[in-house]
């Protein structure tokens, strides 16, 4: 299965970014570990799932590297918030999204 995805780095961190809106990752913990592997994969601190919201412009999910879910990432938010915008997720300027 080809997943698109955008790496990107924030203040020292490096994620890996994917739309996930249509739920094409059903089970986040195994991908992250998996992509996040630095010699066998692509490499990162971790993965930002954008997902739907029905209280913001969209949902960011993140998890660590090791699987687990991390809740809010501030370095994740600025790299998330520049995906959406870069990928017309979001078309203003200024936009809210949750975080879990």
């Amino acid at each position: 299965m080809k997943i698109s995805f955008t790496k990107m780095s924030g203040a020292g961190n490096d994620f890996i970014v994917v739309d996930n809106r249509s739920g094409i990752i059903t089970d986040p913990s195994k991908f992250t570990i998996a992509v996040c592997n630095r010699r066998l994969g692509i490499g990162a601190d971790g993965v930002l799932l954008v997902e739907t919201s029905n209280i913001a412009d969209f949902t960011m999910k993140y998890y660590n590297a090791d699987g687990s879910n991390a809740g809010m990432c501030g370095n994740g938010g600025r790299c998330i918030a520049k995906f959406a915008f870069d990928n017309a997720i979001v078309t203003k300027e200024q936009f809210k999204f949750e975080a879990f």
